[in-house]
């Protein structure tokens, strides 16, 4: 094995790809794409208005704040993929009927575009605040009741007393359910809650409300009296509630909880009204990603950012950094709803559906080593290897095989790959899971057993095999070949990949060039010199192992689901995961 050739090229630099974040209010910023909300993108946003009371206090306000702010959110709707718009309570300071008048007009402007949003009563907002849902007309129900969103495109109902509702959104192609509850909930408040829940028992859920948690130390938040009540009653055992917002309380905190059911419930306060002019309208903007599997989430003042000059106190407040306004939560989605809404995996697909045009050979490890192309290249297996069910979930078949780095499988003398050199071009696939303890540096994945002094190779290291899809220690791929037109080798890199997660691998020529994939996404590394074919010697392919001068050696430590080499160069759309991958929007 030539350690210092490979010790030379891994240690050849690093590539990072970073992404940058335009900022708002930059030049960036400024170029405002209008337009409506991508309800299937995987990456949206969720904007939360926290209390604006002190913008709507009789004589002693402004609604310039929530206008901009308002103006903002549908600026910004398509740009930032804002499906919903949430507001936490006490809009108003006195819960009077021209205070609550004054906001109801700022709010039409959402009305007339039908953007989906949800208000709920604060304390502020009732002319008693000792009383619950069952308190009757108000101001406040008179302006922003059931009657007001009767055409909305997420409002999906109402209390019958009208100060609880909920609404359905649209996101990531799946539906999210909004609670909206009042800032006290009497006992049928708690029963409506927990009946809607009960009919959308698949949706996950965002409950928002004015008041459930506070600041109880060090930005963590802790539960107030009646947010302990609201957690023993609804949401401690309704799994689906993954999420809670509430004002009322400030500074801002948040604080990770464990429901009945073991799962996570983040619960957040936000309210900046004890800040420069009663919080000017700032607004949190909680950025789901779910492939990233993260919420990021910021806070922002959109009536700062659209300000020509700002006074001392306004340029301290056009974007808060803290830990407590600035921060990711990490969520496995699919993980976290599992429990209540199961993944629906598509069905093993038959050999059919993945001998596509040009298939040389296809292998369903886990199902046996017989080629299903009818090609003839049949699989041996030395050593122990263990058939599981564990597979990817786009995988044609639904099983792998678990090589323990103590055996690996050959390709039968009589094996017609064993001679092809593929001058037109090839595609080598196959799904890899790396263990959590992986360590087992250059371990191979599929290699010829030949060196490359047995076609005549004398650049580089002939001892290396002609051709090697192996891995680093790291979980890095190196495809190494040396190709017909060149006396060396030819390499591409991949990146290191996170264990314990299935990946689709392809190797792709064209007949001049090679690309490397992971997960239907082509890699930096990949070289621009020509190279043509795979040179050969006649001598089988390794599957789960390497081979350094015809010793074979570095038997892999990991899962190899199926296994597809065609003849020519595949499309993306034709990698063995396209077709569920396109169906589930992940490709």
């Amino acid at each position: 094995m030539t350690a210092s050739r490979r010790s030379f090229l891994l240690g050849t630099g690093a590539t990072a790809a970073a992404a940058a974040l335009v900022t708002p209010g930059s030049a960036a910023a400024d170029n405002v794409v209008t337009g409506r909300p991508d309800p299937e993108a995987r990456r949206f946003t969720l904007a939360v208005i926290p209390d604006t009371q002190y913008m709507f206090d009789l004589d002693r306000g402004d609604s310039a704040p929530l206008k901009a702010t308002l103006q903002y959110l549908l600026d910004h709707q398509k740009s930032e993929n804002i499906v919903f718009v949430s507001h936490l309570g006490d809009l108003v300071e006195n819960g009077e009927k021209s205070e609550i008048d004054d906001i109801g007009e700022r709010f039409e402007v959402l009305d007339r575009r039908r953007v989906g949003y949800s208000v709920l009563a604060g304390n502020h907002d009732l002319p008693d605040s000792r009383t619950d849902d069952q308190r009757g007309r108000t101001p406040y129900l008179d302006t922003f009741g059931p009657q007001r969103f009767r055409h909305s495109p997420t409002y999906r109902g109402s209390s019958a007393d009208g100060y609880n509702s909920y609404h359905v959104f649209r996101a990531a192609g799946q539906e999210w359910l909004v609670l909206a509850l009042d800032w006290r909930l009497s006992a049928k408040g708690f029963e409506w809650a927990r009946a809607v829940l009960k009919k959308h028992p698949k949706l996950p859920v965002i409950l928002t409300t004015h008041e459930l948690v506070y600041d109880g130390a060090d930005g963590v938040a802790a539960m107030s009296d009646y947010g302990r009540k609201l957690w023993d009653e609804l949401i401690k055992d309704n799994d689906q509630i993954f999420l809670t917002l509430n004002g009322h309380f400030w500074p801002p905190a948040r604080a990770t909880l464990r429901n009945a059911a073991g799962n996570d419930v983040h619960v957040h306060i936000a309210n900046y009204q004890d800040r420069y002019y009663g919080g000017g309208a700032m607004i949190r903007l909680y950025r789901f990603d779910l492939d990233r599997q993260t919420i990021d989430v910021r806070t922002l003042s959109p009536w700062l950012l659209g300000k020509k000059s700002l006074n001392p106190l306004e340029r301290k407040e056009i974007e808060l950094t803290g830990p407590a306004d600035r921060f990711s939560v990490p969520l496995d989605f699919e993980q976290r709803f599992a429990r209540f809404d199961p993944p629906v995996l598509p069905p093993a697909q038959p050999v059919s559906d993945v001998l596509v045009r040009g298939t040389v050979a296809y292998w369903r490890l886990g199902e046996g080593l017989k080629d299903l192309s009818g090609n003839g290249n049949d699989l041996v297996q030395t050593g122990v290897l263990t058939a599981s069910d564990d597979h990817h979930r786009f995988a044609p078949s639904h099983r792998s095989l678990y090589f323990g780095k103590n055996g690996h499988l050959t390709t039968v003398d009589s094996a017609p790959v064993n001679r092809q050199t593929f001058e037109r071009g090839y595609t080598i696939e196959l799904f890899l899971k790396l263990p959590a303890d992986f360590d087992h540096p250059w371990c191979g994945l599929f290699t010829k057993l030949a060196p490359g002094s047995a076609a005549s190779k004398t650049g580089d290291d002939p001892s290396e095999p002609i051709a090697t899809l192996n891995l680093a220690g790291g979980g890095g791929l190196q495809w190494a070949v040396f190709p017909r037109n060149l006396p060396g080798i030819s390499t591409n890199w991949g990146h290191e990949m996170d264990f314990g997660t299935w990946w689709h691998i392809a190797v792709v020529n064209d007949g001049v060039h090679t690309t490397l994939y992971v997960d239907g996404s082509p890699l930096l590394r990949n070289p621009s010199t020509p190279a043509r074919g795979i040179s050969t010697a006649g001598d089988p392919w390794l599957v789960g192992a390497y081979a350094y001068n015809k010793v074979i050696e570095k038997s892999l430590h990991g899962w190899i689901g199926d296994m597809r080499i065609v003849n020519r160069p595949l499309g993306r759309a034709e990698f063995m995961r396209s077709k569920a991958a396109r169906t589930s929007g992940t490709d």
